[in-house]
Parts: structure tokens; sequence; C-alpha cells
């Protein structure tokens, strides 16, 4: 095949404990997962899940140690910070029941799902989609994945979000409104799932705006840590 100019990276992200890389395939991410975050959000109870996309191409990827450099984006006054467990496929499919739901998954990664808050909050008003807030440059920064077989039980995992030294947002993966099984079959009625597909699972309460030289410290129990510094654009 022949390509007119040569074809950019292909998205992938880091392995925890490995030299190779998790090819990014698409970012599906769920809104409002956490009751706390969706009562601070003006939504309360179990509403059927919804969904989201970012561009593949929107993953910051950091690896353990390193600390990322996410330049402010455009347009926004207020770039929201919303710390979410990734979910890493390594198989797909369609109609898929939260049954299959296990043996679909690579591992595991704390991310931000970075929002320019004043923008979603005006698309919404005037009933317009939220592309230009969700999926901008680098609104997806990403740790390394943890395997999946290295962790005991996700849902004791707990994701944290510092920022400047200062807790932001904290919660378990045991008070997910939809479970990852659950996630994982309600995405695959609407999309053919497939390898290297990511899924942002939702933010507990605590959303807030970051500022120039601001760093974000994300972790999540037996995960790698993810730090990301706003710098200027």
């Amino acid at each position: 095949m022949r390509y007119v100019f040569a074809p950019p990276p292909h998205p992938a992200v880091r392995i925890v404990g490995s030299t190779g890389w998790f090819p990014v395939h698409r970012i599906y991410c769920v809104g409002r997962n956490y009751a706390d975050h969706a009562q601070e959000m003006g939504a309360s109870g179990r509403e059927p899940p919804f969904f989201f996309m970012k561009p593949a191409d929107a993953i910051l990827s950091v690896g353990e140690g390193e600390t990322g450099v996410l330049r402010y984006p455009g347009l926004t006054r207020e770039l929201h910070h919303e710390v979410e467990l990734v979910v890493a496929l390594r198989e797909g499919g369609a109609n898929l029941t939260p049954a299959d739901a296990a043996g679909c998954i690579y591992g595991y990664a704390v991310g931000l799902d970075m929002t320019r808050r004043d923008l979603q909050s005006e698309a919404k008003k005037l009933g317009r989609p939220w592309c230009i807030a969700k999926g901008f440059d680098r609104s997806a920064p990403v740790g390394g994945i943890t395997p999946a077989a290295w962790i005991e039980d996700i849902s004791k995992t707990e994701i944290t979000l510092d920022v400047n030294g200062v807790r932001r947002q904290q919660g378990r993966v045991a008070d997910m409104i939809w479970k990852i099984p659950e996630i994982i079959a309600h995405l695959s009625a609407a999309w053919e799932l497939k390898p290297g597909d990511l899924i942002f699972t939702g933010t507990p309460a605590g959303v807030a705006a970051v500022g120039l030289s601001d760093l974000m410290s994300a972790n999540g129990t037996d995960l790698a840590e993810l730090r990301v510094r706003v710098m200027r654009a």
C-alpha cells in the first residue's frame, strides 16, 4: 500500500514491567458513573449508561517515573481534571454479555479525562455535541497498563487524584454505578469492540480546574502512578 505522505505513529500506551506497547484502537468514555459525581453534575439515580469518545491520538502516554506535559488548550478558561480507572481490551466483539467481559480485558491503568468545562457547559445549553470539550490534543493522559493477571480483585481498587500534593478526588471501583462487565456489555451493543480499545470508566466527585504549572498525580491501588504537569501552550 502506498500513501501520499508518511502515516503518523500509531497511538500506544506503555505496559508496566515490559518494553512492549499497547496499541490503541479507540477510546470510549462512560459518563456519570459514580453517584457522587452524578450529583455534583446535576443528575441522580442509576440512569442508563451513556458514552462519548475521544480520538485515539488524544492519548498522552506517561511511563513509570516520568512526568507528562499537558499544554494548556486554547478556547478555555476552565480546564478540569477527571481521574478514572482505564480498562484496556485485548479482545472484543459485538453483543457481549457481562460474563464475556473478563476474557476481553488485557489490563488496567489510571487515566485523566481532561475537559474544557466551559465549552462543555455551553454545548449542553445549546444542545450541541461535546467533541470540542472532550476530544482535544492530549486530553487523555494514561499511565502504564498493569496486566489484569497481576490484579487480584479490581473492585477493591481505589483511585485518587492529588493536585500539587492536595487531594482532590478519591473513589472506589466498587462504588461505580455500572460495573466493568456491564460497561463492556453495553458498549458492545452499540459498537463492535476491538483489541486495543480503552475504556475510561467514569470519575468520582471532586472535579475541578487546573492551571499553569499545576502537577496532577493520579494513583490506583496496585497500578502505576500517572503524573502530568500543565504547561503553557
